[in-house]
């Protein structure tokens, strides 16, 4: 039984307040006082590693450090094409929440929770990810939800786990593993949560579906319920303040737009809004204020952008708001929506100051080759 949204809400914000006293002596003193930095999951067979980049006020990178996660990653899987450049297929393998980094180990079947220390990274936790390879990590507060993707002979799921404030650990939801709607075939892209935590969303590339799924105040999810995308191969997706989430249409060169209902029920708002024909559209991102998204198109090495009215109704802006060669992938924004950083197929992170109106202006990049091959993640602060 699912308690009410007025309860549900109640009792995390609580608890979240909690968890906000414990870490403030450490995680989040450091986290407040320092710089800003980028991070980037290496992915790699051997030494799978945490790739620091600290961001200057300018937005400049320069490579900090490398810190180990404790598992393995898959690396590239291929020679070259899109399993090179992008072997998880996904969004959101490497997420920043609170102070907190988590990244994927898909190699391993884990999940690693890091501590931020000023230019340093803690590693706090390693745990089985609950599945088969994991490629996407949602954080609400004190809830984390890992999708595993699968193989041939292990369907794929979702997992849950609690942070664990006084011990720096990550808990096994005992009993909270759910199929995704699709089954075998899903071929998920991201999870992530609506703003108050209470709805869990997961996107299915091959099967053109959007799962959405209750989660009670224990953290426990529903059964997915299926809603079509509007679009062809929903992949990487934003979730801003008003519970509207803008998801990438990566087969259909357009980005669509979703109203989040607290029973987990999604409404179209926009469906299929064109991105100026710029070639397999991933992933995507929004400001904080919910004016703007952005939209990585590997085929095309571009970034459109799209405004955002109050409504959740979305129009392009410009198709090729920034270009470059290499084929562009995964990209993240800052908390203040001042910087995007997006990573190439060369290897590089390219950095953009992100102006008022929403245009972007290049702040450079780091040196070609700064990234592996099979490189996966950007987290941004």
């Amino acid at each position: 039984m699912f308690y009410s949204h007025g309860i549900r809400s109640f009792v995390g914000r609580c608890f979240a307040a909690v968890v906000g006293l414990s870490l403030l002596t450490g995680v989040a003193r450091a986290w407040d006082e320092d710089a800003g930095a980028v991070y980037v999951l290496s992915n790699q067979v051997v030494n799978n590693s945490i790739l620091v980049f600290d961001r200057a006020p300018d937005g400049i990178l320069t490579f900090s450090g490398s810190f180990p996660t404790g598992g393995t990653g898959t690396g590239p899987l291929a020679t070259s094409g899109a399993p090179f450049l992008d072997p998880l297929g996904s969004q959101g393998s490497l997420v920043l929440s609170s102070g907190l980094l988590f990244a994927v180990n898909a190699g391993s079947n884990e999940v690693s929770m890091f501590a931020v220390k000023g230019k340093d990274l803690v590693l706090l936790d390693k745990v089985p990810s609950g599945g088969q390879t994991p490629v996407s990590v949602a954080v609400n507060g004190f809830h984390v939800y890992v999708v595993n993707q699968g193989n041939t002979t292990i369907a794929p799921n979702i997992s849950g786990f609690i942070i664990d404030p006084f011990k720096d650990r990550l808990i096994p939801l005992a009993g909270s593993q759910r199929p995704l709607a699709g089954g075998s075939g899903a071929s998920p892209a991201e999870a992530s949560f609506n703003v108050d935590g209470s709805v869990l969303l997961v996107t299915e590339k091959v099967t053109n579906i959007i799962d959405t799924y209750q989660v009670d105040f224990r953290g426990y999810a529903s059964e997915p319920t299926s809603h079509p995308s509007s679009g062809a191969g929903p992949f990487g997706f934003s979730v801003t303040y008003s519970d509207f989430a803008f998801v990438s249409d990566s087969s259909g060169e357009a980005a669509s737009s979703y109203k989040i209902k607290e029973n987990g029920n999604l409404n179209l708002v926009s469906g299929s809004v064109s991105n100026g024909a710029q070639a397999a559209p991933c992933w995507l991102v929004t400001t904080r204020d919910g004016r703007f998204a952005y939209e990585a198109n590997a085929g095309s090495s571009t970034i459109a952008s799209f405004g955002i009215a109050h409504n959740g109704v979305l129009r392009l802006i410009n198709a090729q708001a920034a270009a470059i060669g290499g084929g562009l992938l995964d990209m993240a924004m800052t908390s203040d929506s001042k910087f995007l950083y997006v990573r190439d197929g060369s290897g590089t992170v390219n950095g953009y100051q992100v102006a008022e109106d929403g245009k972007l202006t290049s702040v450079g990049s780091t040196p070609t080759g700064s990234l592996p091959a099979g490189a996966q993640g950007i987290a941004v602060r």
